[in-house]
């Protein structure tokens, strides 16, 4: 991405990371990162966020998942998601169970994976809880110039709103795109970001023959043409078909 700042690896055991001298330990850095990227296992996280908070590091993004979203199959997300938030007192933090975000204006990402975005002077910001969608948005092929993509994950203490509000006070930053997961999240973002949303699309879920049931399946219906267009249409019926599935 053409990243002109330092960069410090830590790892236990490497000299090297990347080809770049790596740190044995965060208090080994030269100063405070102004962001770090926390790639380790969970509780090994909230012991690296609170070291970063100590030191006076600018925020991180928290990459391991097996917090609240997890809490059903371990028993203890809940308790070692609020110990992360502890761990971080003020310091701002992404995530937990995030890939972090790209920022295409600048250069700058934290972020563990493949993209396929590129520097741009402005453009769209995506924003999103879901990693998956993330990476695979910066993999579309259309002419829309990236700005920023961001996921925030369980949102422990930074959400949806907070990091849209920052993205869209860039002027570089043309329009947001949001894919929320949530009603009660959607309310916070729309409460926080000042802005009046509409839902892109809808689904019912509900038992057969109930009212939404009935409702959709009366809006799956073709209508009824015309006799002069349905003349028209027995001849070319597989295309006129299409056309209402489309």
């Amino acid at each position: 991405m053409g990243f002109s700042g330092p960069v410090w690896p830590v790892h236990p055991t490497r000299s090297e990371v990347g080809g770049v001298a790596a740190y044995a330990k965060l208090e080994d850095l030269p100063a405070a990162p102004d962001a770090a990227f926390v790639g380790i296992n969970r509780h090994a996280t909230v012991e690296a966020v609170g070291a970063l908070a100590r030191m006076g590091a600018g925020g991180a993004v928290c990459f391991a998942s097996g917090f609240r979203e997890a809490q059903a199959e371990t028993g203890d997300g809940d308790a070692l998601q609020a110990a992360l938030l502890a761990a971080a007192g003020e310091m701002p933090i992404i995530g937990p169970n995030c890939y972090g975000f790209i920022n295409y204006l600048d250069g700058a990402l934290l972020w563990p994976d493949q993209h396929g975005g590129r520097r741009v002077g402005r453009g769209v910001a995506i924003l999103t809880q879901s990693s998956n969608i993330a990476i695979n948005l910066t993999m579309q092929a259309r002419e829309l110039p990236l700005a920023y993509v961001a996921t925030a994950g369980n949102g422990a203490q930074t959400g949806l709103a907070e990091i849209g509000r920052a993205l869209i006070n860039d002027p570089r930053v043309t329009a947001l795109g949001l894919h929320i997961e949530g009603w009660g999240i959607c309310a916070n973002s729309r409460r926080w970001l000042g802005l009046r949303m509409m839902p892109a699309s809808r689904s019912w879920r509900s038992r057969p023959g109930g009212r939404n049931w009935r409702r959709r399946r009366r809006s799956a219906t073709p209508p009824r043409w015309p006799a002069a267009r349905q003349v028209r249409a027995r001849s070319s019926r597989v295309s006129a078909s299409r056309r209402w599935t489309a």
